[in-house]
This record gives structure tokens, C-alpha cells and sequence, in this order.
């Protein structure tokens, strides 16, 4: 095999000559230019993905020991599941993975290029920029202030700002450094840069083209894609967050710092090139493998699974370049704490890009999709792949940006093992728990009925695996716990003045220019076709491509819009992908508001809605899910995860009152269930004052939208939402009356009365009660005035004219209802 032409630069095999280069003969000392590195910006890089590591894994371990004992939170809202796994993800993704990266491109990409960064200020405004960023999560995320779309939850100020900094300051510090560089050709951890920073923008952006809802109550946004388009989006989005912030960047890491580590040239230079844009031309299209079997169209879906499939060939490339790379230094793995980590870490890539594809196939992915199975997954390439890969990379940079010896590689040694350990704990019993999940759904015995009828029968079967998941995460943070004491006991050991020396290098323009020759082929006896497919093969136009950095990056750019055109278009502009459905309208004001505080609390977390077409979920939860039905859905909540059972079909299943009461004590009034409990629903006041807000906003998503002719606005939507939710809490004052042991109103477990007519409860009420009734919806009950769940409240009013009034109000103004 050939490798890299610019491998050995890159590469040196003594770590003291790094970054330096030898003057070209041609070069007089006049012409030479000094520079010195800024590895400062790298060394705070490199802390604060440390510092954001060890918090994204005690909120994850936290996220852990919830599910199998909810009660742990204390009824206290902020750390709810649902509140704190997207805090968790956006912590785990975003700030450790995140600050890795950063350290990674911004130490290898000044000794590549042999210049330091272009701007000191974009590296600062970037740095400072991210850690604002990932504390405005912080404070936002637990607090319930989310998008509600998963890996794309942090609202739209926050959207804004990672988008300035990304793009202006990141991206146009790389792309100037590139272009002021004194190294012709660049080395290909650069080009997996390159598609890093353009393809994230362009994700970024894309996904998050939303309607701020100006209010001065609340931050919201809604985004402008609904229903089918939403997911589609959101998986284009989502899967290729994946791809080009968590896999992309990390082979460039690979590249780059796994050859210094083991002192070895890369293995393959031809395979690198196909590796990257094989990577990047084929990845982009495998997102609707996580929709199937849902009301997005099945030609959308099947294409994914087919791109998925590919891949996995395009990614093993990589996973064997990077582990061939270590042949003749093998030995070196068994006493070298850094070469452990990159090797267990390609290997969890290895898995993960194997059980990927594998996921994707439909046969597969209707047992394991909405179980543990996909958690086990995701954990792999992000703690097995992406956190062994940062840890590598920590342990072998650390002495050199702190310039003082590892202060321990036994310590380092325990925390590979230790980190070794809990990531095969937590994913093997994942594995195990999302097969048990699956098949216990889809049981059927020999009757034709369904083999575990109660949802509920699973959870309990699988929280053991829940708690060998918490001793998992423990030993993995205890492991990072090690890997910390051992990064500040080395910064302990810095010197007083940290050494900054200074390089050398001419200019590009003052290096000779020497062009790539097309070479012959040496072939004899074959078609003229094999002739140039063996010039063709050498990768020389390749070579030409690497020393045009503008080029390089349209052409990473073209191949990414261009898949992504094909996918996203047809899904957009063919009408029959999403055949509307005459009953569908949209959500009433109070409905709207209690589906923002669904979305708040992160119920999409655990509970999907989307009932698949298959016998045992028809079965348990009633009609398949249709696309016409989530033409209102901003965003869509089919969910990824059934922590809970579905609430596709939810409306009207259980009375007002059970769900005050379930709020209250989930376990009471689902034995079994993990679902934790949410006193304070009832506690809250309902945000009536951001109605108008939220209603335009969403009308303004439908413009010339029939079904919102006559829908109320301003005012009178205050009004309709306030009575329906009079309505709404009569109706559940009249049942508690009923109930054995209950009188009057709700009451509280501190034995206080509480009117619910302007609390929270009765909002996410309205919104349950009206999941999944208009597809079965007449007529007749669409011009009706009242929706199902009030009228028990009118009938049990017993001569109370509140109810009655409320009642008469709400037909008012139902209009659009």
C-alpha cells in the first residue's frame, strides 16, 4: 500500500521537531518567515472539554438512576428525565465532544499548515463564544426552554449565537489559516476538517429556520417544517449531527494524531481519499433510516436504509487505515496508555458503523427501533468511540501543551481500564434490555392477542439492566474521575514560563511550484478503458485538489447540498407524500399552550407518537398514524424512545381526572411505572398571557390555511383558552367527587385545595385529551362546540352556572375546532 506524500511531515518521528521544517535548499534565510504556534487556545480547549466531560457524565449517571427509581429527583421539576437527558446529550455532544474537537483542529491545523491560527481574537471570540454557548444550555434546558427536536433543543437566540460563532468566528479563522498557510498540500485530517465546518453550518442552519414567538414572557420559537417534514429534517439534521460532529472530526483527529502517537507513517493513502469522500457523499443520505415505518413516505425511508448499508463500507475503510497504521507497532499498545485509547476507540467505531447499517434494515429496525437497544447503540460511538478517541488525545497532548511529563501512566492505564469496563457494562446490558423491550412488544401468543398487553410488564422486566447501566456509567466516570487527577496533576507540573519556539517556514508563493504530471500507464494487452482507469487509480488529480483549498471546500459542498437536494425535495414538493385529512384542524389556543408545556417537559423523551403499521402495536394502541395527521405539529414529537407507552391515540382513553391524579403519582395509577412525578403541573399557573404570541406564530406557519378562518386571536383567544380550561378543571372537580375517599376540589398531597382552572395541569390535559381524535373525527363533531373532554364537565355542572357559561363561551369560539 502507498502512503500519504505528506504523511512524514506531518508525522515526525521525534515529538521536540514537531511543527518544524527543514528550509528548501532553494530558500535563502532572507526569505525565511518565523512564527509561533498559539497552543494556549488549545490548552484551554483541551480543559474545558474536560471540565464539560465530567459534567455531561454525572448529569448522564443521574439521567441513569432515574429511570429505574424516579422518585430520586424529589419532585422537583428541574431535574426531571425529561428535562435533563437533552441537557445530558447537548452536554455529552456539544461540550465535551465539542471542546475535544476544538483542542484537536486548532493544535494540528497550525503544525499542518505551519502558521498559527489567522486571527488570536477569532480564536478567543470562539472559545469564549462555545463556553457561553454550552452555559446558556445550562441554564435554559432544565428550566424547560427547548425547541423540542432532539440535538437541536437550545432555542432561538441560542441557535443565532452558534451560528456566529461557528461559522463567523471558527469557521473564518480555519478557512484564512488554510489560505495563508506555508504547506502546499494539505494533509487529510484537514480535508475531514473542511467537511466538518461547512456541512455543520449548513446542517445547522437548515434545521433551524423557525417563527420566534415575540412574547415577553417566554422564549419559544416554532419551527416552519410540520409533521413529516419536521422528522425528515430533523433526521437529516440529526443522523448527520452524527456524522459531521461526531465522526468527521474525530478521523481527522485520528489522522492525525494517531500516526504521531505511534510513530508510523498512515497506512494507505488511497484508501484515505476514498475513505473521505465516500464518507461524505453517502452519509449524508442515510437519516430517514430512523423513520421507518412511520408516515413518512416508505421511499424515503427504504433510501436511507440502502445508503445506510453503504456505508458501512466507507467507514470500515477507515476503521482499517487507522489500525494498519499501527502495523510495526503493535508492541507498543501493551505499555502505551495513548495507543490503548485510539485502538479500543477505532474499534468502537468499527462496532458502531457495523450495527449502524445494520439498524438501518428494516427487519432489524422494527425490533430494536423505540428500545434500549438504540441507547446501547449511541453510547458505543459516543463513549467508546468519540470519549476514548478525546482521552487518547488528551494523554498524548498534555505533556506537550503543558510541557512536563504525565504526571502518571499507571493512573492512565486504570482509567483505560476502568473507562474499558463501563462502557462494555452499560452497552451490553442496553443490548440486552432493547432486545427483551422488543420482542416483549411485539409478543403475541397463540390466540392472536397480544402476549404482554400491559405496556408496564416490560418496565418492570428491565430494570435490572437499568441499574447494571448505572454501575456502567460509575466505573466509566470513575475512570474519567482518574484521567481528571491525572490532567491537573500534570498542569501542576508546568513550568513557570511556558517555552514558545519559534519556526520557520518560507511563504507559500516563495516555494516552488511543481505540478502534478499525469502519469501512463504501464499496462499492455487491455481496453484503452483499463488503461485510464489504472491512471485514474494512482489518485495524481487528487494530489492537484489538495493544494486548492477554496476548490476543495465548493467540492465538499456540492457533494453534500447535492445528496441532501435529492433526499429532502421530493418530501417537500410532491403533495401525495402528505394527502391531507378533512377532520385534521388545528390545535384550539388551550391545546397549543398545553402542547408547549409537553414539549417543555420533555415528554418526547420517553413517549413517542407514532403508532407503527404492525399487528401487536395496532394492537396496543390502536389505528396506524397517518401523515395528514401532523400538518399542525411544530415541532413533530414521534419521539425515538418508549420509555412510556405510545400517546398517538391517547385522547380520550383515560378521564381528566385520572390525569391529574397520574401527574401527581404516576406509580399509584400505573403500578410499575418509571414515569416520574410532576406535583407542580398543578402548582404552575398556564402562561394565558403568551397566547396571542404563540397563535399568530402559528398561523403565520399557514398562511391561507382555510381551517384557521374564523380561529380565535388576540383577546378572544385568552378568553377561549381560559374557558376551556374552566371547562376542563369543573370537569375534574365533578369526577374527584365521585371517587371514593375524595371530595371537592383537587387536593394536594399537603391536603391544600387548588382551583386548576388557570394551572398548568389542565393545559397538558387539553393537549392529551385531543392526541389522536381527528382522524376520527365526523362532520358533525367537527362543527360541534365543545371537544369530548368537556362535555362530562357541562353534564355534572348540578346547577352551577359556571360550568354552563364556560361551556357556552367555548362554543363561541371554537370556530376552527
Amino acid at each position: 500500500m502507498t502512503t500519504h506524500p505528506s504523511a512524514a511531515e506531518p508525522s515526525p518521528l521525534a515529538a521536540s521537531q514537531e511543527g518544524t521544517a527543514p528550509s528548501p535548499p532553494s530558500a535563502a534565510a532572507g526569505q525565511l518567515e518565523s512564527f509561533v504556534y498559539d497552543d494556549k487556545i488549545s490548552r484551554f480547549f483541551m480543559v474545558a472539554m474536560y471540565v464539560w466531560a465530567i459534567v455531561a457524565f454525572l448529569v448522564g449517571l443521574l439521567a441513569a438512576i432515574e429511570l429505574p427509581f424516579p422518585s430520586v429527583n424529589g419532585g422537583i421539576e428541574y431535574i426531571t428525565f425529561g428535562r435533563i437527558r437533552p441537557l445530558h446529550t447537548n452536554a455529552a455532544i456539544f461540550a465535551f465532544a465539542g471542546n475535544a474537537v476544538f483542542a484537536a483542529v486548532y493544535y494540528s491545523t497550525q503544525r499542518l499548515c505551519k502558521a498559527r491560527m489567522w486571527s488570536d481574537a477569532l480564536s478567543w471570540l470562539h472559545f469564549w463564544g462555545w463556553q457561553l454557548i454550552i452555559v446558556s444550555a445550562a441554564l435554559t434546558l432544565p428550566f424547560g426552554i427547548t425547541q423540542g427536536k432532539e440535538y437541536a433543543e437550545l432555542e432561538w437566540p441560542i441557535d443565532i449565537a452558534i451560528a456566529l460563532v461557528w461559522a463567523g468566528f471558527f469557521g473564518v479563522n480555519f478557512f484564512m489559516t488554510l489560505v495563508k498557510r506555508r504547506e502546499r498540500h494539505m494533509y487529510v485530517a484537514l480535508w475531514f476538517y473542511i467537511a466538518t465546518i461547512v456541512t455543520v453550518a449548513i446542517l445547522h442552519i437548515f434545521n433551524n429556520i423557525w417563527v420566534p414567538v415575540m412574547s415577553g414572557t417566554l422564549i419559544k420559537s416554532y419551527p416552519i417544517y410540520a409533521g413529516v417534514q419536521d422528522a425528515m429534517m430533523q433526521w437529516w439534521y440529526g443522523h448527520n449531527a452524527v456524522a459531521f460532529f461526531l465522526t468527521t472530526p474525530f478521523l481527522g483527529l485520528m489522522y492525525y494524531f494517531l500516526p504521531k502517537a505511534a510513530e508510523r507513517p498512515v497506512f494507505s493513502y488511497r484508501l484515505s481519499i476514498l475513505h473521505f469522500w465516500s464518507l461524505v457523499f453517502i452519509y449524508i443520505w442515510a437519516g430517514p433510516h430512523h423513520l421507518h415505518y412511520t408516515a413518512l413516505p416508505q421511499w424515503a425511508s427504504t433510501l436511507g436504509m440502502l445508503f445506510s448499508l453503504m456505508l458501512w463500507m466507507p467507514s470500515w475503510g477507515g476503521m482499517i487505515n487507522g489500525l494498519l497504521t499501527l502495523r510495526g507497532a503493535w508492541h507498543k499498545v501493551t505499555t502505551d496508555p495513548v495507543l490503548k485509547f485510539f485502538v479500543v476507540g477505532i474499534t468502537f467505531y468499527g462496532m458502531s458503523t457495523f450495527e449502524g447499517p445494520l439498524l438501518s434494515i428494516k427487519a432489524v429496525n422494527s425490533l430494536s427501533h423505540y428500545t434500549d437497544w438504540t441507547i446501547g447503540h449511541v453510547h458505543a460511538g459516543a463513549l467508546g468511540w468519540n470519549g476514548f478517541m478525546g482521552f487518547g488525545m488528551m494523554y498524548w497532548l498534555a505533556p506537550r501543551l503543558f510541557q512536563a511529563p504525565l504526571h502518571s501512566v499507571k493512573q492512565a492505564s486504570l482509567h483505560f481500564y476502568l473507562a474499558t469496563l463501563g462502557i462494555l457494562v452499560y452497552v451490553v446490558s442496553m443490548y440486552i434490555a432493547g432486545i427483551y423491550q422488543g420482542l416483549m412488544w411485539r409478543g403475541i401468543d397463540e390466540n392472536g392477542a397480544l402476549a404482554y398487553p400491559d405496556f408496564v410488564e416490560t418496565t418492570r422486566n428491565i430494570i435490572p439492566f437499568y441499574w447494571f447501566r448505572v454501575v456502567g456509567g460509575l466505573l466509566y466516570i470513575a475512570g474519567a474521575l482518574v484521567g481528571g487527577w491525572n490532567l491537573f496533576m500534570t498542569w501542576k507540573a508546568r513550568p513557570a514560563k511556558y517555552d514558545e519556539p519559534v519556526h520557520r517556514a518560507p511563504a507559500l508563493k516563495d516555494v516552488p511550484l511543481h505540478e502534478e504530471v499525469r502519469p501512463k500507464s504501464e499496462m499492455v494487452g487491455v481496453l484503452e478503458f483499463a488503461k485510464k482507469y489504472d491512471v485514474w487509480s494512482t489518485m495524481w488529480w487528487h494530489r492537484v485538489w489538495e493544494r486548492m483549498p477554496v476548490k476543495f471546500t465548493v467540492l465538499v459542498i456540492v457533494a453534500v447540498v447535492v445528496a441532501s437536494l435529492f433526499e429532502l425535495i421530493p418530501t417537500f414538493v410532491i403533495r401525495s407524500n402528505v394527502p391531507t385529512i378533512a377532520t385534521v384542524k388545528p390545535y384550539t389556543p388551550l391545546e397549543l399552550l398545553g402542547r408547549d408545556i409537553y414539549v417543555a417537559e420533555g415528554c418526547y423523551n420517553c413517549h413517542s407518537q407514532m403508532i407503527r403499521p404492525m399487528v401487536a402495536e395496532t394492537k396496543r394502541y390502536g389505528e396506524y398514524s397517518k401523515p395528514g395527521e401532523f400538518v399542525y405539529d411544530h415541532p413533530f414529537q414521534w419521539g425515538s424512545r418508549r420509555i412510556g407507552p405510545d400517546l398517538a391515540r391517547e385522547g380520550g382513553k383515560q378521564s381528566d381526572s385520572w390525569h391529574v391524579l397520574h401527574f401527581e403519582e404516576p406509580n399509584v395509577w400505573s403500578p410499575g411505572s418509571i414515569m416520574p412525578p410532576y406535583p407542580f403541573l398543578m402548582d404552575k399557573k398556564a402562561d394565558f398571557k403568551s397566547i396571542p404570541a404563540r397563535v399568530n406564530a402559528i398561523k403565520l406557519l399557514h398562511p391561507g390555511d382555510e381551517n384557521f378562518d374564523g380561529y380565535p386571536t388576540g383577546d378572544e383567544a385568552v378568553a377561549h383558552a381560559e374557558a376551556q380550561a374552566l371547562a376542563i378543571a369543573e370537569n375534574v372537580k365533578t369526577q374527584l367527587e365521585v371517587e371514593p375517599g375524595v371530595e371537592g376540589h383537587y387536593i394536594n398531597p399537603d391536603g391544600e385545595v387548588i382551583d386548576l382552572s388557570d394551572k398548568q395541569a389542565v393545559a397538558l390535559i387539553a393537549y392529551l385529551q385531543r392526541l389522536g381524535t381527528d382522524l376520527f373525527a365526523t362532520p358533525a363533531e367537527e362543527e360541534g362546540t365543545v371537544p369530548a373532554t368537556e362535555t362530562p364537565a357541562t353534564a355534572g355542572s348540578d346547577g352551577d352556572d359556571t360550568t354552563s357559561n364556560a361551556a357556552a363561551l367555548l362554543g363561541q369560539a371554537q370556530g376552527g375546532r
